[in-house]
């Protein structure tokens, strides 16, 4: 084998279809455009989400909605996965690291702690927001909600 004698695998390569190249090719006159009118000459491009007149799809629906620039979005985790995240890693202080390496959220992600379930762990829990039965059950059983 040599470089001279290398060609593309059987049936892998197809030749253009040569439009406008005579009667006698099937192709020829129109070129298979049709009759006169836009879509037949060079240089024309249809508008994205043109429907040949008709009310298009994007201007037929309503508009609708609005969604603030500044909304900030949390990822939540409830007393009771604290209760069981403390008893797994022993650790009387709970990072944001501690919630993303065990994946309860993503790296990004910013937390809050919400009341539902129960804890008893004495635990320190660092979070970007806290609900006021959160912070109360956590402070009720001897640990602390440090906001970031």
């Amino acid at each position: 084998m040599n470089l001279s004698t290398l060609k593309p695998a059987k049936g892998s390569v197809k030749t253009n279809k040569r439009v406008g190249r005579g009667p006698g090719s099937g192709w020829g006159g129109t070129a298979g455009r049709g009759h006169k009118g836009a879509q037949s000459r060079s240089g024309y491009k249809r508008k994205f989400g043109f429907e040949g007149g008709q009310m298009p799809l994007q201007r037929r629906v309503p508009k609708f909605g609005f969604t603030s620039p500044n909304k900030v979005v949390y990822s939540v985790i409830n007393l009771d996965r604290l209760q069981t995240l403390a008893e797994q890693t022993g650790k009387s202080s709970l990072t944001i690291e501690d919630f993303v390496s065990h994946g309860l959220i993503g790296k990004k992600d910013k937390l809050k702690v919400l009341g539902n379930g129960e804890i008893t762990s004495k635990v320190e829990v660092n979070a970007h927001a806290f609900s006021k039965s959160a912070v109360k059950a956590i402070e009720e059983a001897g640990g602390k909600a440090n906001k970031l």
